[in-house]
């Protein structure tokens, strides 16, 4: 094992032995919906997104209401970085050369991160930054199911945070607690029609998690790699601009891809900054899959297949035919409680308790969505996760 393996590793290990936790996992949870309890903290609220609108104008709302929290979290990531830089010359050279970086990204995302700027008086460096880490610390669990009568369902856990400050007082991360109020929906409309669905950060024009209505689903998991998203943001900032960014593939797709197949396509080909997995659910019997990706091409494709008894697919943030890592082993247990549910008994509600099972919800999980492509149903509730608990 190499030095930065074992530091990585004590560092887990410090974190989880403050959460005292005998033992790391619990009984499949059930009847956990509709939520309620210490494991929900609210329901998400919607917002509309005008996509006639100029790049400029359509975020101006959403900002404007939202502009406080926006600020926390913009406060917190300094805070961050400060610590690791205590001069200030960390924050002081985002602020003077990622708003370079703005000209450069695809459009309308540069536009609505310059708006966002404006609006919200937060420097188009940071904003930029902000936009940039969910291409880096997003960990997450997606599912996709199909029940006996062909119904296809979507659910993920989206956990943000880790390593980016941990509240010893309050044994939480502080990135993921501060993000938590800026979870909104949004309903992206074009002719005054509805597009596409999302839940998504303030301030953030990505997108992670997705529905079109009644043609697919769409969630997007980091996947860890050597050759990771720090190395494509790197080649951006260096000239080197012929990857995708995760996020903007993902709206783009939502956006542009009209059927299952289209949208699997595009997200195996497309070059990308960093490897994810694309989780990726339609609107026939047997579409669902994960699309495993390096930077540069798909890996491999798992799709659901009835005729060998796989009803649903499952990713975490490692390969399929790999193990996890024994310290985030999250699969086995979501593993276990789709098993234990059956495929007879799969619906959102079954779900969201085995989303709500820990360590499938730890102290990373900002919020879990359930998304039907039948009809582009899509709900979300803020989560958290009652001590003891793991950190991830």
């Amino acid at each position: 094992m190499g030095l930065c393996d074992l530091i990585v590793v004590v560092a887990l290990c410090s974190v989880t032995w403050t959460q005292f936790i005998p033992p790391y996992t619990e009984e499949c949870r059930t009847e956990m919906y509709p939520p309620a309890g210490p494991t929900f903290r609210g329901a998400v609220s919607w917002y509309t997104v005008d996509l006639d609108s100029p790049p400029s104008d359509r975020w101006t709302a959403i900002i404007t209401e939202k502009k406080n929290d926006l600020l926390a979290v913009i406060q917190a990531i300094r805070d961050f970085a400060n610590a690791f830089v205590p001069s200030g010359r960390l924050v002081e050279l985002v602020d003077i050369s990622l708003p370079l970086m703005v000209e450069t990204l695809p459009k309308p995302f540069g536009e609505e991160i310059q708006a966002i700027s404006a609006v919200s008086g937060i420097p188009l460096g940071e904003v930029v930054l902000y936009n940039i880490f969910y291409e880096v610390f997003t960990v997450c669990t997606s599912v996709v199911a199909e029940d006996h009568e062909g119904n296809l369902f979507h659910a993920r856990n989206l956990d943000f945070g880790i390593f980016m400050g941990w509240d010893v007082r309050n044994k939480s991360w502080i990135i993921s607690e501060k993000l938590k109020p800026l979870v909104i929906n949004l309903d992206f409309k074009r002719n005054n029609q509805t597009l596409f669905k999302s839940t998504n950060f303030v301030g953030y024009v990505g997108l992670l998690t997705g529905v079109k209505p009644n043609l697919f689903t769409l969630t997007m998991n980091e996947r860890f790699s050597i050759d990771g998203g720090y190395i494509g943001i790197l080649e951006w900032i260096f000239g080197r601009r012929d990857g995708m960014w995760m996020g903007f593939l993902m709206r783009s797709v939502l956006e542009n891809a009209n059927s299952y197949k289209e949208a699997q396509t595009i997200l195996a080909q497309t070059k990308l900054l960093a490897p994810a997995y694309f989780i990726l659910g339609g609107n026939q019997t047997g579409q669902g899959c994960i699309i495993t990706r390096s930077r540069l091409l798909s890996i491999d494709v798992l799709e659901i297949d009835l005729a060998l008894g796989r009803w649903y697919v499952l990713e975490t943030n490692y390969d399929h035919w790999n193990d996890p890592l024994f310290l985030d082993d999250r699969r086995t247990t979501a593993t276990k409680c789709m098993n234990q549910t059956t495929q007879k008994n799969i619906a959102p509600k079954t779900l969201y308790d085995v989303l709500s099972t820990k360590p499938v919800l730890n102290k990373l999980t900002v919020y879990t969505t359930l998304m039907q492509v039948s009809g582009g149903k899509l709900e979300s509730f803020i989560r958290d996760c009652p001590n003891p608990c793991m950190p991830w």
